[in-house]
């Protein structure tokens, strides 16, 4: 047995990522801080719910939600200009810092009793002005650290320690919002950014944290790059519905819970720990994945992925659709892993931050665009409704994505 184990750590994809010297310093912030994040989830929206309007609640929830991470779409294209040179660790180190800054303003005017609605989701809306940088930023770092063969399992690490944070954030988010209400909680996400900001300040060589030297090109060389790579344009197509078809889903899953008789924050938390607890195993399983054709795996994951959430939408009992979403999280991290993978091996490395914004740019907007699609679906359809609307569509897609796939393979040369 202990001659099994060792063999099986020492062919474990994971191994070269896990014992890299910079990555070893790095990974410790980016736990801490995607802990806060996987708080935050619920926090967010449940703040939303205390202080919003009674008549106007899924409006708000929406924009809300939709806040926390629009904005990063518009300062991909618009910020390039002036970030396009920045080192990959100063991206992820700004990012970090903005998002500290604003969110820990949330939490002081919510204390002195100033906090509205209104600014409420202008503060969730600046604090993620720079985070489609701060992700390219990270995975670009892969790209420089890891050679080629490692990028799949580095990027199924980071998915990974995002996926756990998902597990373990919401049930604590829970307990803090009983003790503390949601602001604590959005304080406390806070905090864990400014630890990722001083992890990335002051835990590189300056050697890895250097831009690379042929880093020169204009602020939409990214999207130029997608446009010309019709690999790469057909995947941010294929993501840009696929979370938009999403993003419903971060409106009525709230609203939902909070019809439930006798539900509270707790039940929330428990869907997304469940999605958190598939996304871990599905991390886990990515890193074996290198060999798979990208197109077969991608559509098929969000065919499954909506399947898995029919349950939910269908009214099924509570345990059935809670176990619906552990499964759709356990094909999430293949769908990332690998759609990041393609993207660091098909861009030249001088482009790869810019090309990895516009991407995330895509990306992000899609899952807030559903999501402020979700607020009117909810009021003209239902909460149920929209999730059951939410889950057929994402199906749909996937069947439609991979006929398109094959009929373009039997039409090529």
């Amino acid at each position: 047995m202990p001659l099994t184990s060792d063999r099986t750590v020492r062919t474990s994809p994971y191994r070269p990522v896990l014992t890299h010297a910079t990555l070893r310093r790095l990974l410790p912030g980016f736990t801490v801080s995607s802990l806060g994040d996987g708080m935050a989830v619920v926090a967010v929206s449940w703040l939303a719910i205390e202080i919003a309007p009674a008549a106007e609640r899924g409006m708000w929830v929406a924009l809300a939600a939709a806040a926390y991470t629009l904005s990063g779409a518009a300062g991909a294209v618009l910020l390039g200009r002036f970030l396009r040179r920045r080192s990959p660790a100063r991206l992820v180190a700004c990012d970090a810092l903005l998002r500290a800054t604003a969110l820990g303003a949330i939490p002081v005017c919510h204390a002195l009793g100033v906090l509205s609605i209104e600014s409420y989701v202008a503060l969730l809306a600046l604090s993620s002005v720079l985070h489609a940088w701060g992700q390219a930023g990270a995975h670009t770092l892969v790209a420089r650290l890891l050679p080629e063969r490692d990028h799949l399992a580095g990027n199924a690490v980071l998915s990974g320690i995002g996926s756990l944070s998902t597990v373990l954030g919401p049930p604590l988010a829970g307990a803090l919002i009983l003790w503390g209400g949601a602001a604590t909680v959005i304080a406390v996400d806070a905090a864990t950014f400014l630890v990722l900001a001083a992890t990335f300040l002051f835990g590189l060589p300056r050697d890895a944290a250097a831009p690379a030297a042929a880093e020169v090109a204009s602020r939409t060389a990214g999207f130029a790059v997608i446009r010309r790579t019709p690999a790469l344009l057909g995947l941010v197509a294929l993501s840009f519905a696929f979370f938009c078809l999403f993003g419903p889903v971060y409106v009525a899953l709230p609203l939902y819970v909070s019809d439930v008789p006798g539900a509270s924050a707790g039940l929330l938390a428990a869907f997304y720990t469940a999605f958190g607890v598939g996304a871990v195993l599905g991390s886990v399983l990515t890193g074996y994945l290198n060999r798979l054709p990208v197109w077969p795996v991608t559509t098929g994951v969000v065919v499954a992925f909506g399947v898995f959430l029919l349950p939910t939408g269908l009214g099924a009992p509570t345990a059935v659709a809670v176990a619906g979403f552990a499964a759709a999280g356990l094909l999430w991290p293949p769908y990332a892993s690998l759609s990041t993978a393609l993207f660091q091996r098909s861009t030249p490395p001088e482009l790869l931050p810019r090309t990895l914004a516009a991407s995330s740019a895509v990306r992000v907007l899609a899952v807030p665009l559903g999501t402020v699609l979700g607020g009117p679906l909810v009021a003209g359809l239902g909460a149920r409704e929209t999730l059951l609307a939410s889950a057929a569509s994402i199906a749909v897609l996937g069947v439609v994505a991979a006929g398109a796939v094959r009929a373009r393979r039997k039409s090529g040369p």
